[in-house]
């Protein structure tokens, strides 16, 4: 899936490239006027002074609250706010186009960058070695994320976001699955065994797809056998046996299976 990676770095480059060259300043424009003030915004977003940018968007919108610069600054600000690391500022920015331009062409990439704001919030893809694990972090951020997606690739399907959202869909079920998984097997450690197995079995309900579903069977198995039921331990150990033992070995609890799963 690594050509995956490729197609969601140039989307998230080309992400803020939405409106076309014809929406820049005319040669006439005055430096007051909507036109004039919107190519002096994209002259700061260009030069990457998110600040600078935010302040001449904002400014656009509150002398001129009506036409197509000021539905264009409206989420172009989401996105300044967005790059300038200000996740709150920019899923407002975004809530308000969404809910003040519901027909516009450019709304399939407000779900979008929603989707986006709090997938790099709480799951730093990008970030230093690549390595994210958002099993260790609350699961809010990846949910509203996966909503935000869901919400993308149902209503807009041939957008040209949705590809990479359902690539973004499936990391959130594994990191999610995950997060459920050590919640489980912190249960399991501290002797809360019903907890545990409450926990488990919704990773094979919720995400039966998921890599770590083996880890969740083997955490059932374990709470079983501490709570003396034996019989429900020998149930599950044979669905455990029969999905994922090979040649007689008992598999290995890989607390990273999904990392490797989505590197595949």
């Amino acid at each position: 899936m690594r050509h995956s990676l490729t197609l969601i770095l140039l989307l998230m480059l080309t992400a803020c490239n939405i409106f076309s060259p014809k929406d820049q300043k005319p040669a006439s424009a005055t430096a007051d006027s909507a036109e004039g003030i919107y190519a002096q915004a994209t002259e700061q977003m260009n030069s990457a002074n998110y600040a600078g940018a935010i302040k001449l968007f904002e400014t656009l919108q509150s002398r001129y609250p009506y036409g197509r610069y000021a539905q264009q600054a409206q989420m172009e600000t989401a996105y300044a706010y967005y790059k300038q690391s200000e996740p709150e500022s920019a899923l407002s920015a975004v809530e308000r186009f969404i809910k003040q331009y519901p027909n516009s062409t450019h709304v399939d990439y407000a779900y979008y960058l929603k989707g986006l704001i709090n997938f790099d919030e709480d799951l730093g893809l990008f970030g230093e070695g690549f390595h994210p694990d958002v099993s260790e972090r609350n699961p809010k951020g990846p949910r509203e994320a996966f909503d935000a997606f869901k919400d993308l690739v149902t209503r807009f399907p041939n957008s040209k976001y949705a590809a990479d959202s359902k690539l973004r869909m499936q990391y959130l079920i594994n990191a999610l699955a995950r997060h459920e998984t050590q919640v489980a097997s912190y249960y399991l450690r501290r002797g809360a065994y019903v907890a545990a197995v409450n926990r488990a079995n919704g990773v094979l309900i919720d995400f039966p797809q998921a890599p770590v579903t083996r880890e969740a069977l083997q955490i059932i198995v374990q709470a079983y056998d501490a709570l003396g039921l034996k019989d429900l331990r020998d149930d599950s150990q044979r669905v455990l046996d029969k999905n994922f033992a090979k040649d007689g070995v008992k598999p290995v609890v890989n607390p990273h299976s999904w990392w490797k799963f989505w590197q595949s």
